[in-house]
């Protein structure tokens, strides 16, 4: 594990103390907790950013399906008539 230092505002430090008792963890753990779970978004932004990428290069290349084959493929879901995901 590395350390690290930083300067945290009044208006940052004083509420993260509080949570820090209030939680009873320390000051480090929640700011470790934070970092964790901003990276994850970030991974989850560019993951869905690259889908959207790719999403609008099938929409150049025609590869489009109609919505009235989506919504009666989605409509047949837990039906005995379930038809195949339509295909662009």
């Amino acid at each position: 594990m590395s350390i690290t230092s930083i300067r945290l505002a009044d208006d940052i430090d004083k509420p993260l103390e509080s949570l820090a008792k209030k939680l009873d963890r320390s000051k480090n753990y929640i700011i470790n907790q934070a970092i964790k779970e901003f990276l994850v978004r970030q991974s989850q932004e560019g993951s869905r950013w690259d889908d959207t990428l790719e999403a609008l290069e099938s929409i150049k290349a025609g590869q489009s399906i109609d919505e009235a084959d989506v919504n009666g493929w989605l409509n047949s879901w837990g039906t005995d008539a379930s038809i195949t995901p339509p295909k662009p």
